[in-house]
């Protein structure tokens, strides 16, 4: 009899584990969502409307055995999971892969489920942003300079002024990687307002093209059209709050063992964003925990005893684009970190953003989008 792999949040690594393991169990994949959202690409979606639809990718042609509830969880506890609708599924192995939620346009507003409403929500702030000449945005974070990166791109004229209270760019990465990704967005013409932060945030809701003008600690006055935020990361654990499964971290995150187990449970894991590891919140490091959760259930399923475990990363790793052919980034090498030029950022990353990856893991031409359990 096959067992039941039960995933809660289909993102980067929550699809990947239920396609992993879609072929050796019964595999039931939770998210309220119609489809995944390659986060990565949702800022070239906001400014280049035509390119959108590749930032979406079908739970319909995820899986080809297993079957996709479009739900959110309420509570988890050792059996199972209880549903928003009052439904519950139960389990045999748990996967926790809720991720962490950020700000819009990097992550789709709460609210907005299906792609029609994601693309209708990218289209509407779209056309706010067009009308405007000076772009305000507050975050030096790889969101904010990737949104920096994506607005030069379409709109070169257009002003676009950086805040951070952060004194430096990339904080952590290497010196040539800080001073190369400054280097570009000079002579891409951002404006940075470094180790400052603001009086108060813009009374204008963000993504609304408006009179926007603010005041930094150190007095300086900046005037802008529109202005969007770029900081803000939240654990999705609210549906663990009520302590049925076990204790989150003062951080409301899961602590978890060496194989990713949640602490007290060999058949329940909690990967990504939402486990307590020193981890960046970064799709790449989430997609490696769903790597060693993939073989520790196939381990199990098989009979076996789980061997693998997780290990931190010595070497931060990124690539951040500003456009489709501009950027810096860091990765690792035998010899320790090492810068990646603009041509490097642009082969992995920013030519497509991931987007022939994923249409490789969402390619099951058995299944359509009328296809929903």
């Amino acid at each position: 009899m096959n067992r039941t792999v039960v995933v809660v949040g289909g993102g980067y690594a929550g699809s990947l584990v239920a396609k992993a393991l879609d072929a050796d169990a019964d595999v039931i994949l939770i998210d309220p969502r119609e489809a995944f959202v390659n986060a990565a690409a949702s800022l070239r979606a906001l400014t280049q409307p035509d390119w959108a639809p590749n930032a979406f990718f079908s739970f319909a042609t995820l899986l080809e055995r297993g079957r996709v509830l479009r739900d959110r969880a309420a509570s988890v506890d050792p059996r199972g999971v209880t549903l928003a609708s009052g439904e519950r599924v139960e389990a045999d192995y748990l996967v926790l892969a809720t991720g962490s939620g950020y700000t819009y346009p990097a992550k789709p507003h709460h609210g907005s489920t299906s792609i029609a409403e994601q693309l209708g929500d990218l289209r509407e702030t779209h056309q706010e942003l067009a009308g405007t000449h000076r772009v305000l945005i507050l975050g030096a974070g790889p969101v904010g300079l990737e949104l920096a990166g994506e607005i030069k791109e379409v709109w070169p004229d257009k002003q676009v002024i950086v805040v951070d209270r952060t004194d430096q760019l990339l904080p952590g990465f290497l010196p040539e990687v800080q001073d190369d990704l400054r280097r570009q967005l000079d002579k891409l013409g951002v404006e940075l307002h470094l180790g400052t932060g603001l009086t108060a945030l813009p009374t204008i809701d963000a993504g609304r093209a408006g009179h926007v003008a603010v005041t930094t600690d150190r007095g300086d006055e900046i005037v802008a059209d529109i202005w969007f935020r770029a900081f803000g990361v939240r654990t999705n654990t609210d549906y663990l709050a009520d302590g049925t499964l076990t204790p989150l971290t003062e951080q409301a995150t899961v602590p978890v063992t060496e194989r990713l187990n949640v602490q007290g449970y060999d058949h329940v894991y909690a990967i990504g964003d939402i486990a307590a590891l020193p981890d960046p919140k970064m799709a790449s490091y989430a997609m490696t925990h769903a790597e060693v959760v993939v073989q520790n259930i196939t381990a199990q399923l098989a009979g076996d005893q789980p061997g693998t475990v997780w290990s931190p990363t010595a070497e931060r790793r990124i690539l951040l684009p500003l456009g489709t052919h501009g950027g810096a980034g860091q990765l690792p090498t035998p010899d320790g970190a090492a810068p990646a030029t603009a041509q490097m950022v642009y082969e992995r990353k920013g030519a497509d953003l991931f987007t022939a990856k994923f249409a490789s893991r969402f390619s099951n031409p058995r299944r359509s989008i009328n296809d929903w359990d």
